[in-house]
């Protein structure tokens, strides 16, 4: 039935969405975010890691997790501080699963807020929500906020599953979950009441963690904030990678095997690049400002990199490494052509963070070679969820080019992936959802987070009851890059929540360059109304193309955003890491 879901998925090609003009407030009219006018509720019970000790949290978090707490410490309100809050941090069983928990003893208004991680997680640093710049209950410390390391510490490439399979099952689903219900249980305990509201927030993995929590747990939060998402983990983590790694060692075409420890570009190359593509596509948007605010209408021809005699002039590139430039930004394909991710993997502008895919000089390595190494090495040893000492370790090189060698690769996205689109039970329970990506992301692309939307919006078909979609021009990864990259999701996102307001222009600044940019719910974009500074965000509107972008977000993985895509629930027996059948 799995193989027959494929082939259909695949053969249904492109969702094509129709796109109207939508009747949106102009900047100046779009108001202040208002949020409920909660009173502070004052601790009940004493920082102290006996009296942490003394709950009873049995039968709290799923697969009989028992909750023991290591440290509690109380943290006095300081000129960095806001509040004085108790410091509590434990571990959730059968894993180990961190929970890292701030209780305010008497500022909190009884908002909850969970925190995801970046990367692979392995770490629980408990910081302020992201992208929350100017939000009041974060700034007046009146937030309980929680983390988990998602069940295991250490970084890319380490060996955390083979050591414990539940941390395997931790960082696919269940870390987020078994955090939220034991910190809620925390705070009924410390406060004598629940939250009212409860929210989550993340970016990277923390934005695949936000989707799954909506996809497989829709009733843990009422509103979720899901950034940059790494949700389909396998597809991104193998071939998004690789692909950019190897076309950049190979000859032109598509990916032969082995591959060189040559380069065709080094990171030197890409201020030049770079140069070229905005000198080509800045003003499509009407305003010269080094930022392309849709990448998409950039039909940047690589063969102008490429001098009259082929590189020997400074800073030009061959027709070898121009064309790199172009696999680089089309994406990866299997030997027959067949694409294994939408169209564009690498957006034009986002050129100068292109360091992530190619070293500084002739025998270094690139980042992305370690993703993809360390991924494929965890990935298969759940496939077939078996023990890890009877697999081979698997690297870059051992990857296969053709559509039968890519649906083998990404079997485990039952487990790690978010990419179901069926968000119709976190909706009917009045959750609300705010989506969004930097469109010059060098990490994951904004590609596949419009693919999640073009199919979320097609099985929900209300999607603008719940959910907001937003990206941000010239902004990379989670933030950073040339364009507005830092704003408040959190007050927006509340609001709507707990007053019924939702959210429509958001204004995001960089602190560096002095810009201000509205940016509006997708596919609306900020258009200049000819007066004013270019960096003030009031001398920009709405504006609602009436034709959709030509560009496909269609692959062999379509599969991989059906609602009948099964999201297997498992469990550890041993060393093995035991699922369901699909």
């Amino acid at each position: 039935m799995l193989r027959h879901l494929k082939e259909a998925a695949i053969k249904a090609g492109h969702l094509a969405l129709l796109i109207t003009s939508a009747a949106l407030l102009p900047l100046s009219a779009a108001g202040a975010q208002s949020i409920a006018p909660l009173p502070a509720v004052p601790a009940q019970l004493s920082c102290t890691l006996a009296v942490f000790q003394g709950l009873n949290l049995n039968g709290v978090a799923d697969d009989n997790g028992q909750v023991s707490f290591t440290a509690v410490s109380l943290v006095d309100a300081s000129p960095t501080n806001p509040a004085a809050y108790c410091s509590v941090r434990g571990v959730i069983g059968p894993g180990a699963s961190s929970i890292v928990m701030k209780l305010p003893m008497t500022a909190w208004t009884q908002r909850y807020v969970q925190n995801g991680c970046g990367g692979e997680c392995g770490s629980d640093n408990l910081g302020n929500p992201t992208q929350s710049a100017g939000c009041v209950p974060v700034n007046q410390g009146a937030l309980v906020t929680a983390t988990t390391n998602m069940g295991h510490t250490g970084a890319q490439g380490a060996t955390w599953i083979v050591n414990n399979p539940w941390a395997g099952i931790d960082f696919a689903y269940r870390g987020v979950h078994v955090t939220a219900q034991v910190a809620k249980a925390v705070i009924r305990n410390f406060y004598g009441r629940n939250a009212a509201y409860s929210y989550f927030d993340g970016c990277s993995d923390g934005g695949r963690e936000a989707l799954m929590a909506a996809q497989r747990y829709p009733n843990d939060f009422n509103g979720i904030a899901a950034g940059a998402p790494a949700n389909n983990m396998d597809v991104q983590n193998t071939y998004h990678h690789g692909n950019r790694v190897l076309t950049n060692q190979t000859t032109p075409g598509f990916i032969p095997l082995p591959a060189r420890n040559t380069y065709l570009l080094l990171q030197g190359n890409l201020s030049y690049v770079h140069a070229k593509v905005v000198a080509a596509c800045d003003a499509l948007d009407g305003v010269v400002d080094g930022i392309i605010d849709d990448p998409r209408n950039c039909k940047f021809d690589t063969n102008t990199l490429v001098c009259a005699n082929n590189g020997n002039q400074a800073g030009c590139l061959t027709q070898a490494q121009a064309d790199a430039v172009n696999r680089i930004h089309d994406g990866a394909k299997a030997v027959d052509g067949s694409r294994l991710e939408p169209q564009i993997a690498t957006e034009w502008g986002s050129e100068l963070d292109w360091t992530l895919y190619m070293p500084a000089a002739q025998g270094g390595s690139a980042q992305a070679e370690n993703f993809v190494n360390g991924w494929l090495y965890k990935t298969f040893i759940n496939q077939p969820y078996k023990d890890p000492t009877t697999l081979t370790p698997r690297t870059i090189n051992d990857m296969t080019w053709t559509t039968p060698g890519f649906m083998a690769t990404v079997q485990s996205s039952m487990l790690y992936s978010a990419t179901n689109p069926d968000l119709r039970p976190f909706a009917s329970g009045g959750g609300k959802l705010i989506l969004w990506h930097g469109w010059a992301d060098q990490h994951i692309s904004p590609q596949g987070t419009i693919q999640y939307w073009e199919w979320m919006s097609k099985v929900t078909r209300t999607a603008d009851a719940f959910a907001r979609f937003y990206l941000f021009p010239g902004m990379g990864h989670c933030g950073g890059g040339l364009g507005p990259n830092t704003f408040d999701l959190l007050t927006p996102l509340m609001s709507w929540v707990e007053t019924g307001t939702a959210p429509n222009a958001l204004v995001a600044n960089n602190t560096t360059t002095g810009v201000a940019r509205p940016v509006y719910p997708y596919p609306t974009v900020a258009r200049y109304n000819g007066t004013g500074s270019i960096n003030d965000a009031a001398n920009f509107g709405p504006y609602t193309p009436n034709i959709p972008s030509d560009i496909s977000t269609s692959n062999v993985g379509n599969y991989l955003y059906s609602p009948f895509f099964t999201q297997v629930a498992c469990t550890a027996s041993g060393t093995s890491i035991v699922c369901p059948t699909p």
